[in-house]
């Protein structure tokens, strides 16, 4: 695949088919539709491996150390090789191949020690921005991979399908106990006796960099917080890479008043300002 280096960034035609995507495979530059990992991998036989995302715009990335920092931990709780130097070259020259507008840089590293970098679209614009309905799920989350963005997404993924087979967009993971977790793939703050909440840490969520950005530019009060306290908030949004904040609309068959309410709209704000200003390296 040749790289036009005379276009900037967002003159570069849009990609409109996944495989027409570029990738970097353990430091090559090819078509996704032409990468291939080989099937005694175990990171497609059993999931073993990391990965992590950061979004781009106009070919500039947003938290890209922040996002390769949670990699590494991710790798080290793995037991699994994170060659940093060798990845930020691969997302030097996947950049390179940016066009313009929203999308974001996913990087995998597998088991069998293949590293891959790949640009990719955020996913349909209207459905992660639109007042979501979602369906309480229960999930347990396992100790061993708290925190951990590690390949194995299965859990993850069927929570989502569930909840849209049920007619809802989205799942929301709660503990057995009742203890109100995060989306599949996003985190969820809402507003209750005036005050912003969201779960901590602790309940075994993963270390979001969107919702870091929400802690250190709101004022969120985090905790263990039962599925009742969710579903009688006065507003609620989930917060992630592709969604940035999206209203939520329902919780169950609870409608909340207010989609999108006014703390919705300031973490929007708030998320857009870091990214224009680079806060988060």
């Amino acid at each position: 695949m040749s790289a036009d280096r005379t276009l900037d960034p967002a003159t570069k035609p849009a990609v409109t088919e996944a495989d027409d995507w570029p990738v970097v495979l353990d430091g090559e530059l090819m078509r996704a539709g032409e990468a291939m990992i080989p099937a005694s991998d175990d990171g497609l036989i059993r999931g073993d491996g990391a990965f992590d995302a950061f979004p781009v715009r106009d070919g500039r990335p947003f938290a890209r150390s922040a996002h390769l920092d949670r990699l590494e931990r991710s790798c080290q709780a793995l037991v699994l090789e994170c060659p940093r130097a060798e990845i930020e070259s691969d997302i030097d020259l996947l950049l390179r191949e940016a066009r313009g507008g929203d999308a974001a840089v996913r990087v995998v590293l597998t088991r069998g020690g293949h590293r891959l970098c790949r640009l990719e679209s955020l996913g349909d614009h209207e459905e992660l921005t639109r007042p979501a309905r979602m369906l309480p799920v229960t999930y347990n989350p396992s100790v061993l991979l708290n925190g951990v963005k590690s390949l194995s997404y299965g859990a993850n993924m069927l929570a989502s399908r569930r909840a849209r087979a049920e007619g809802y967009d989205e799942a929301l993971l709660v503990r057995s106990d009742g203890v109100v977790l995060e989306g599949p793939t996003c985190s969820i703050f809402w507003v209750q006796d005036g005050r912003l909440r969201t779960p901590a840490l602790e309940t075994g969520i993963l270390a979001s960099i969107t919702r870091r950005v929400l802690l250190e530019s709101l004022s969120v009060e985090e905790g263990s917080f039962a599925l009742q306290d969710a579903i009688g908030a006065n507003e609620a949004f989930l917060a992630s890479t592709a969604r940035w904040a999206q209203p939520i609309a329902a919780i169950g068959d609870v409608i909340l008043a207010a989609a999108p309410g006014p703390q919705t709209l300031r973490a929007k704000e708030a998320i857009e300002q870091a990214m224009a200003n680079g806060s988060i390296a």
